[in-house]
């Protein structure tokens, strides 16, 4: 059974928080699938559901994010899960990504973020695969950047046009994850590691280049 993990804070007040980016998408997932995480395992919320034709237990750890390797270790070993390997998928929000992006990394340090640092150490490795939704400003015109706020920005609830933002990328870090489990890890960082204006790699635009 593969095992996806999305990374949040529990509680109402965290709900449409960037932190909590993780979490919406595995809520996304669910939905598509058809169930609710309702059950309680490894110190997380849980639910089995069928996911591009793989069985799959979907997870949000209720440890607080700084605690999220106590959760993730734990249904790592009832799973019986190797790690590294495809089996365990990571989704978390990444303020050095602008919203509307995703990047996928099969390792990668913590870059600031509690959460991962938590499962890295639990885990005692840096080589999981992981997706990471941007929830950073974007850029100007310009091309200068806008410090998000930090820890500050990352609690405070989405805009109204930030979420309208958000719902297309949990639909693509769904979509990430399906071909993850369809056609590897390789295919899917190809596909998702770009900006959706982007041409795929080795595809030419209209200059030859």
């Amino acid at each position: 059974m593969k095992l996806i993990v999305g990374l949040g804070n529990p509680g109402i007040e965290y709900q449409f928080t960037p932190h909590n980016a993780g979490f919406l998408a595995v809520d996304r997932i669910a939905d598509d699938c058809g169930v609710l995480l309702t059950n309680r395992r490894g110190r997380a919320l849980t639910a089995k559901a069928r996911l591009a034709g793989e069985e799959v237990l979907l997870a949000k750890p209720e440890t607080f994010m700084n605690l999220s390797g106590l959760s993730v270790a734990a249904l790592v070993r009832e799973l019986d899960i190797a790690v590294p390997s495809s089996d365990l998928i990571v989704l978390y929000d990444e303020l050095a990504i602008p919203l509307g992006t995703i990047r996928i990394r099969e390792r990668g340090s913590a870059n600031g973020h509690n959460g991962v640092k938590s499962i890295s150490g639990v885990l005692g490795t840096e080589e999981w695969l992981r997706i990471r939704i941007g929830v950073g400003k974007p850029a100007l015109e310009d091309g200068r950047e806008i410090k998000a706020g930090g820890k500050e920005y990352l609690l405070s609830p989405f805009r109204k046009q930030e979420l309208a933002v958000l719902d297309e990328v949990l639909d693509r870090a769904r979509s990430a994850v399906e071909v993850v489990l369809t056609k590897g890890v390789g295919a899917a960082m190809n596909e998702f590691n770009r900006r959706p204006d982007e041409p795929e790699k080795g595809t030419e635009g209209p200059n030859g280049k």
